[in-house]
């Protein structure tokens, strides 16, 4: 088991069989912003990502290309997931790969466990199987197809007709696992977030389990079971264990020591699996459950679930391109209650950009640097006796450092950063009150102008590193502006759970001009 100051944050391994959209982005944005304040607040942070390669669909697609299954998943690993990263300035520590030669043994490993220890058996199934979803599909998302899929069965996820699939298939006894797992929600209430999550599961776990098939006999495209060559395992099972194989299971003892159990965020179209199924397959091979399992919203697109198959897919350079990575990463996380569904649109977005980045944040940037550079030749002045507006900023940044680090601990990144805004505001409305540019025009006023100016410079220091972790791109940018790169060092080796404790810039910093943070954008 992991030290209490380890860290370890995984999004969903993606499957790659299109190219990513921002509903992607969404999920690994989040788990990015997580990561970097655990990192930046000290911890043993670790983040992985990655893309799942294995599968029927992954095969067909392979075929109606005219290539191997591993040249098509190279090719779109490395065309689109890879680039993904880059675009949105994702800072992940390791990419993990299904067809990797370290998943595929610690896999076969842990499947071995599981068997060894008397959880797997062989026997029939027969099921309708949905290909996009590389699911057999329970009652409840099977729904009667309309149009021309009229007759048929389809999937209520993909809309397409599943099929019926007869195989011999080895089985996992999951069924034996619905008290185990009823305690553990019981015993801990926070393995799944949010409520209405949790609350899900446990009336899914409660109407009873099945044994789940683990593998497929129909196609070879996928791991073999290591006592029967004729099977792949089931890709879903596959998938699920590169958490483990990750960080060394079976091969690294000290690796796997220091930084499991691992805390799971994921899209809730696919909570069951990782709160229900993963669970239970790591009671099995003896291993610690997750540390929890946090299932975020849709986003909506027209009042429809992002999805390529419905043409509500939207590229995120198509944002990333126009805004820049830092307003994507803004926006999603912040116009979205972190947990709840959260509607798109361009408007919004534009709006959004304008009124907190461009107005907001940025603009507060600009002036105060600006002001520095004119009435104090660029030098960060010392600061006088505080007044009351004074210490009212600095209640704020101390308030909003710790709100924004409590409401990270619950996952809320959207809170966080409505803590966090508070500041701009504050700030803001501080700079109004105080009018420097009156103050600058009476020589009496020179020590007030100068309180009145670190207080903004050194807000804006506080700032820069409690939004780093949401805005790497700009704060950087803002840091330097600041100075405090020279007098403070690396903004990402910042102390964050520090950065509410008033007075770390230094009067004397030289500040540097600085072009606007989020420049206008045209048609927006």
């Amino acid at each position: 088991m992991s030290n209490g100051s380890s860290f370890y944050i995984t999004t969903p391994i993606y499957y790659p069989s299109d190219v990513p959209h921002i509903g992607h982005g969404y999920t690994t944005v989040a788990v990015d912003t997580l990561a970097r304040w655990h990192r930046q607040a000290g911890d043993d942070t670790w983040m992985l990502t990655g893309t799942d390669e294995h599968g029927q669909k992954m095969l067909r697609a392979a075929a109606a290309n005219g290539v191997t299954p591993q040249e098509w998943v190279d090719k779109l690993v490395g065309e689109a997931w890879f680039p993904l990263l880059t675009s949105l300035d994702v800072a992940n520590d390791d990419f993990i790969r299904t067809t990797q030669t370290r998943h595929e043994e610690g896999v076969k490993r842990f499947v071995q466990a599981v068997y060894d220890r008397g959880y797997i058996y062989a026997g029939e199934y027969e099921a309708l199987y949905c290909v996009g979803c590389e699911e057999f599909k329970p009652e409840s998302e099977i729904v009667d197809g309309t149009g021309e899929f009229e007759g048929l069965k389809v999937c209520a996820i993909h809309s397409k007709p599943l099929e019926l699939l007869q195989e011999k298939n080895y089985f996992f006894k999951l069924s034996e696992f619905a008290e185990p797992l009823l305690r553990l929600y019981r015993e801990r209430p926070d393995f799944i977030r949010p409520e209405s999550a949790r609350n899900e599961v446990m009336s899914f776990v409660r109407s009873g389990l099945k044994d789940l098939s683990i593998s497929r006999s129909a196609f070879d495209w996928g791991i073999k079971v290591p006592w029967d060559q004729t099977h792949v395992i089931y890709v879903w099972v596959d998938a699920l264990l590169n958490y483990v194989t990750a960080i060394g299971y079976g091969e690294d003892a000290a690796q796997f020591e220091r930084r499991w159990p691992a805390h799971h965020v994921v899209g809730k179209d696919i909570l069951r699996f990782h709160a229900v199924i993963w669970p239970a397959m790591l009671m099995a091979a003896g291993l610690e459950v997750p540390a929890g399992v946090f299932a975020h919203g849709w986003l909506l697109v027209g009042g429809e679930k992002m999805s390529k198959s419905k043409l509500t897919g939207i590229a995120p350079t198509e944002i990333t391109d126009v805004f820049g990575s830092d307003a994507y990463r803004f926006y999603f996380l912040s116009a979205i209650a972190f947990g709840q569904d959260g509607s798109f649109s361009w408007e919004d977005l534009a709006a959004r950009y304008q009124a907190e980045l461009a107005n907001g944040f940025g603009n507060l940037a600009s002036r105060t640097v600006a002001m520095i550079e004119r009435y104090f030749e660029g030098i960060v002045p010392p600061a006088g006796p505080y007044a009351d507006a004074d210490l009212a900023v600095q209640r704020t940044v101390a308030d909003a450092a710790s709100t924004a680090d409590a409401a990270i601990e619950r996952f809320r990144i959207d809170e966080a950063i409505a803590a966090i805004w508070t500041i701009v505001d504050e700030l803001n409305g501080y700079i109004t009150l105080n009018e420097p540019w009156a103050l600058a025009k009476d020589d009496a006023q020179r020590e007030r102008l100068g309180t009145v100016l670190y207080t903004a410079a050194e807000g804006l220091r506080a700032l820069a590193a409690l939004l780093s972790p949401v805005m790497p791109v700009s704060t950087e940018r803002l840091w330097i502006a600041l100075g405090a790169a020279e007098s403070l060092g690396r903004l990402h080796d910042q102390p964050l759970r520090d950065a509410g404790r008033w007075g770390q810039l230094r009067p004397g910093t030289s500040v540097n001009g600085l072009a606007p943070l989020f420049p206008r954008v045209e048609n927006a």
